[in-house]
């Protein structure tokens, strides 16, 4: 289960940010999640619900924006709502697409407590 990893990383992230500004806790944290990053969001959400605990993140708010997949068709320049990683263009079946976004995995931002 990599997700158990992603959300370990993203517990480093809060600890480092949090340390650097001198902060107690997260008050709320807002992820982007890319519908095509591979993350299946059950197991995320039991990883979280393990590993969150004791940490930084124990008592903040999460917001999760699920990212649809836009793909460009290099050929024609059409964009697009993708549902794979490679698709044919809806308008001119061409070959020559690119996924320009649907696969993140970030930390959007963070709130802060402050003592």
């Amino acid at each position: 289960m990599h997700e158990l990893s992603i959300v370990t990383n993203i517990i480093e992230i809060a600890e480092r940010e949090t340390h650097k500004a001198n902060a107690r806790a997260v008050q709320k944290i807002e992820l982007d999640i890319g519908v095509l990053s591979g993350i299946e969001m059950q197991a995320f959400d039991f990883a979280w619900e393990q590993a969150v605990p004791d940490t930084v993140l124990a008592k903040a708010g999460r917001k999760i924006n699920r990212l649809a997949a836009i793909a460009l068709c290099e050929d024609c320049r059409h964009r697009f709502e993708a549902e794979s990683l490679y698709e044919l263009c809806p308008r001119c079946e061409g070959i020559n697409t690119k996924l320009l976004q649907g696969r993140e995995m970030k930390v959007k931002s963070l709130e802060l407590i402050f003592e």
